[in-house]
Order: structure tokens, then sequence, then C-alpha cells
């Protein structure tokens, strides 16, 4: 069992990096929600990855807000540029999920007007 001093000694806080890793996750999820609004939309080059810088800013003001009480030095390793860094990988996945959607966002209609005649065939 570590003493209190020993604890406060280590390099790694296990409580620390359980944080930052439920903050990863929030800005993954962030980044597919946003990446799936801005394809359902139809968005397309700069006005998609302005949407999703904005959405990096609202999310990052939020958790500034709300989790860190206005200090996010007191809570991150890099403070507040930590904070607002999407990281590569929420990058990537916003494109990915973004592209999926806009793919996919035709396909809606065409199954609402070919539906009704293959259910008039059947019977």
């Amino acid at each position: 069992m570590a003493t209190p001093a020993e604890t406060s000694a280590q390099l790694v806080f296990a409580p620390n990096v359980l944080h930052n890793q439920a903050l990863n996750s929030v800005k993954f999820l962030s980044s597919c929600f946003a990446g799936a609004v801005a394809g359902i939309l139809g968005l397309e080059n700069w006005l998609g990855f302005a949407f999703f810088i904005a959405s990096i800013i609202s999310t990052s003001f939020i958790i500034y807000a709300v989790n860190c009480r206005g200090k996010p030095a007191r809570y991150l390793h890099g403070g507040l540029r930590e904070l607002v860094n999407p990281g590569q990988d929420n990058i990537f996945t916003f494109i990915l999920v973004w592209t999926l959607f806009y793919g996919t966002r035709g396909i809606l209609p065409t199954l609402y007007v070919y539906l009704p005649k293959l259910r008039h065939h059947t019977r």
C-alpha cells in the first residue's frame, strides 16, 4: 500500500489518467456527432471544416466551464491548449463520419419513392 507521500510523488496519477481518458471519449463522440450532422446537412469543403472547428470550440467551452470550473491548467497538463486541441484521431474520425453520412443522405429519398411501389407489387 502506498503512502500519501509516495502517491503524490508518482509521475502518473491514476485518477488523472482516468479523467483524461474520459476527456478523450467526449472529444471523440463530439467529432462523430459533428461529422454526422455535417454530412446530413450536406456541408461541403470549408463549411464542413468550419462546422468541425465550431463543434470543437463549443465542446471545449462546455468542458472549460463545467468540468474545469474555469481553471483548465489545474486539471490538464497542457492547460487550455490541451483542452482545445482536437487531436489527429478526432479530425480523421470527423472526416470519416462526415463522408459516410454525406454519401448516404441520398438513399432515404430514394427509399420513399420505391418502397410504396414494392409494397404494391408484393400483394
